[in-house]
């Protein structure tokens, strides 16, 4: 295949392309490009569905799957990843016919992703008798056109900002976050009990809390710190998990800790990444919870400074 690719000349004949600026961060495109049960429900031009046999996404990994037309028709798929490099590059090679290249570039642009999507044919010939046989051109803007709507489906509410003046001094605020028996008392929205909590306070130190509702449900939730500065800020990556242990979506928190008189100034900024498909529920109550637990906190501080 690259052989014969190599041999023309003119690519721009031979090639089939589109861009378009996502309005999901280049994480969550990523997910639903290599995931299995993301891509069955976008992948194709409108109409289509898709019969998963095998997906591995790697160097020389394999893509086996049946594409069912709206027409009743089905469509067999092969496809060879000829490289893999996570978050910014997909090539494979599709081996049924028609046979091509696809190579896709997924660039970040801060929350947004900016897609280049490029299907190589051997020759003008090959591309044009795909274009007439299948519809490839209409098809590829129309599965885009599919992603887009999906991202929207699987993209919650991404961002969060909340600050709050806390009656109590900064190094009081902040110990709160870093001692874990204070933490325990406050974290999670009211009624919450945390009967694990296992926090080391440092870049690259886990976190493990296991929150308890006040009807029994306990919501696991793992993470780890990236930036520790005393008394000033806390950046660290937490992550809901299901009942088998898999991450629902991950969030990355920056806490800052400003002196306002004898008061605190904090400002919490989330941000939500690798969302999967379960996520809206959760990430729907983020706003609610938070304020809930700073209220926790305040009043913890409060007790502690009087």
């Amino acid at each position: 295949m690259s052989k014969t690719i190599a041999a023309a000349n003119d690519i721009s004949e031979r090639e089939l392309s589109i861009t378009r600026v996502l309005n999901a961060p280049r994480g969550l495109v990523w997910k639903v490009f290599t995931e299995e049960n993301h891509i069955k429900n976008w992948w194709g031009p409108e109409g289509f569905t898709n019969t998963i046999h095998s997906m591995d996404v790697k160097t020389n990994g394999h893509w086996s799957f049946i594409m069912h037309g709206p027409d009743g028709r089905d469509y067999p798929n092969e496809i060879v990843y000829v490289e893999v490099v996570k978050p910014e590059r997909i090539v494979f090679d599709h081996i049924a016919g028609p046979r091509h290249r696809t190579t896709i570039i997924f660039e970040a642009r801060h929350q947004q992703t900016i897609l280049h999507f490029k299907m190589l044919f051997a020759s003008a010939e090959v591309k044009q008798e795909t274009i007439k046989t299948y519809k490839a051109d209409i098809g590829l803007v129309q599965n885009i056109d599919k992603l887009e709507m999906y991202l929207e489906k699987v993209m919650p509410d991404k961002e969060l900002t909340l600050t709050r003046i806390l009656k109590a001094p900064r190094d009081v605020v902040f110990n709160a976050w870093i001692d874990v028996k204070q933490l325990a008392k406050w974290w999670g929205p009211g009624g919450f009990t945390n009967p694990v909590c296992e926090i080391d306070v440092k870049p690259g130190g886990k976190i493990y809390i296991e929150m308890k509702a006040p009807d029994g449900t306990v919501y696991p939730m793992n993470g780890e710190f990236i930036e520790v500065i005393k008394s000033e800020k806390i950046v660290f990556v937490s992550g809901a998990l299901d009942k088998n242990g898999q991450t629902i979506f991950e969030v990355m928190n920056t806490v800052t800790f400003e002196e306002d008189g004898k008061n605190t100034k904090l400002t919490l900024h989330a941000v939500v990444d690798h969302v999967s498909a379960d996520a809206k529920p959760y990430i729907g109550g983020m706003d609610e919870g938070w304020s809930q637990s700073l209220v926790r906190l305040e009043q913890l501080v409060m007790g502690i400074s009087q």
